[in-house]
């Protein structure tokens, strides 16, 4: 039991790591794959197609490939070369990599309306933007919980993928320590804290589902 206790705290600090990277990938790749969404519908052909191809890209390539150009190639290229923290060179890959998923949800969600919202809204004497946001994004933030809390639930897994920058999250630690001690047991504990992560984020998107289910009914 006094070992566990030992290894609880730098375990710990690898889980600080760890969900820093997940809130922080979450806040700013929801937002941006909502815009992208937005872009990937427009009637503006070059744009729609600048914003296929990105998430195409970023869709058909491993995340994995993704860490290591930011951090690694990045700063090879000509008029760029631009040197990013292993954290934010992280960052940068899973928020760019985890908008364009989200971007095809939320495309599936807006395509998913029926046509009749808009011509309700043109009616209503609404503009454009405003019948997006008043009458089709509250109908498709309804619609696309399930498949972002799967995309969610991946994320938190996704993390692990850092330690290929050296940087110690929850995965790294407990091989760390295991190497050091020859001891299996920080992988269990790093496994109950992934399980405990997934689990609460199971149940706060279940509770939205029956918010928004209470509503249709």
């Amino acid at each position: 039991m006094e070992k566990i206790i030992t290894m609880m705290g730098p375990m710990l600090d690898g889980v600080y790591v760890t969900l820093q990277m997940f809130f922080i990938t979450l806040v700013l790749s929801l937002p941006l794959g909502l815009l992208l969404s937005l872009a990937r519908i427009s009637k503006y052909k070059p744009i729609s197609f600048l914003v296929e191809t990105y998430i195409w890209l970023m869709r058909g390539t491993p995340l994995m490939l993704q860490l290591l150009f930011v951090y690694y190639a990045l700063p090879l290229v000509p008029y760029i070369g631009i040197k990013l923290p292993d954290f934010s060179a992280a960052i940068l890959a899973f928020v760019l990599n985890y908008a364009a998923y989200f971007a095809e949800i939320f495309r599936g969600g807006i395509q998913s309306i029926e046509r009749g919202q808009y011509e309700a809204g043109k009616v209503l004497g609404m503009t454009y933007v405003q019948t997006m946001r008043r009458i089709i994004l509250p109908q498709v933030l309804k619609r696309v919980v399930p498949p972002i809390s799967n995309e969610t639930i991946t994320l938190v897994k996704d993390t692990s993928l850092i330690y290929v920058l050296a940087m110690n999250d929850l995965l790294r630690t407990a091989r760390t320590i295991v190497q050091r001690e020859f001891d299996m047991t920080p992988f269990v504990i790093a496994a109950v804290f992934y399980l405990a992560m997934t689990l609460v984020l199971t149940w706060v998107f279940n509770k939205l589902e029956e918010r928004y289910a209470a509503y249709d009914e």
